[in-house]
């Protein structure tokens, strides 16, 4: 068992990949049959937006932070394509994936200039910009929202029926998230930042800068993953993306990444993305009721982050 540990600890992405089979083999005793590749086509799918709005949170994450507008941002996002999606889709898109580009502009420079702590921050601006989506869905109560053809063949089309096709923009953002972390300087310097921001700043490395374009990039990526969202629904409300805020905290820190900073990475939080749809199928096909879900959902997240945090230690 000593030994098992340690071969573990030494590669901690092959746990979270058992973890995630445990799961799917759990699935397969509940219901027999349910895994098959349809099903898995399916999971992908699911699992896509919360990976590439993980990929946000895994930035800001490695540098000590944490981003609590990313769901108002997704949110926004996808509500502004709809609504303006009569005026061009590209034009529709460049409009959504602007609000990003604003409200990470705003976060880095409250975060890295003004020196507000991150939860503080990022809590303000998703407010701010849910209420603003409340007052802009008020002025435009006679439009009829229409989501592009283009985003819901992003969001929801499938190539032979089975290959989704927000899988490749999700393996777009994973080889520009994995390189960026592993092969560039401002890869290396935003796990610099966070494991010791001080020494950086002794060192002559201008913090502010990486945390600003940190937050910048976590905001896109929210409204991207809103723009998936809504492909997939091809409906936008004000709670679009509500249930995805939690859920893209809790898969980048089963994914191994400290929230102290300074440890972890994406790969891991691929992986705790597809754990949580699997938790999520599993949940639906015992046919937990909606309350008990949620408390489920939660003691396991909390109990799998304690596991891991343990095996890392």
């Amino acid at each position: 068992m000593s030994a098992v540990l340690q071969f573990l600890k030494a590669r901690t992405i092959v746990a979270l990949i058992l973890l995630l089979a445990l799961f799917l083999i759990g699935i397969e005793l509940v219901r027999p049959g349910t895994v098959t590749p349809l099903w898995a086509s399916n999971a992908l799918l699911f699992a896509a937006p919360l990976a590439i709005m993980g990929a946000g949170q895994t930035l800001v994450m490695l540098t000590g932070g944490i981003d609590l507008s990313v769901a108002s941002v997704a949110t926004g996002a996808a509500y502004l394509l709809a609504t303006n999606a009569s005026s061009g889709d590209f034009s529709a898109i460049a409009l959504a994936l602007a609000l990003g580009l604003v409200v990470g502009a705003v976060n880095g420079v409250g975060v890295a200039l003004l020196r507000v702590q991150p939860l503080i921050m990022t809590l303000g601006t998703g407010l701010m910009t849910g209420g603003a989506m409340i007052v802009y869905s008020q002025q435009m109560l006679a439009s009829q929202p229409h989501v592009p053809a283009i985003i819901q063949t992003l969001g929801a089309g499938k190539i032979f029926s089975l290959v989704p096709v927000d899988l490749f923009l999700w393996i777009a953002v994973g080889a520009l998230m994995l390189y960026g972390l592993n092969r560039t300087g401002f890869g290396r310097l935003i796990f610099a930042v966070g494991d010791n921001r001080e020494a950086c700043h002794l060192a002559g490395i201008r913090v502010w800068r990486v945390l600003f374009v940190d937050y910048l990039l976590c905001a896109l990526f929210a409204a991207i993953a809103g723009l998936v969202l809504v492909g997939g629904t091809n409906a936008a409300d004000l709670s679009l993306a509500d249930s995805y805020l939690l859920p893209s905290v809790a898969c980048v820190i089963i994914g191994g990444t400290s929230i102290f900073g300074g440890r972890g990475g994406y790969s891991g939080t691929i992986v705790g993305a597809l754990i949580l749809t699997a938790l999520t199928s599993l949940l639906t096909l015992l046919d937990v009721a909606e309350p008990l879900k949620q408390i489920l959902y939660g003691a396991i997240i909390l109990s799998l982050a304690a596991a891991y945090a343990r095996l890392t230690e």
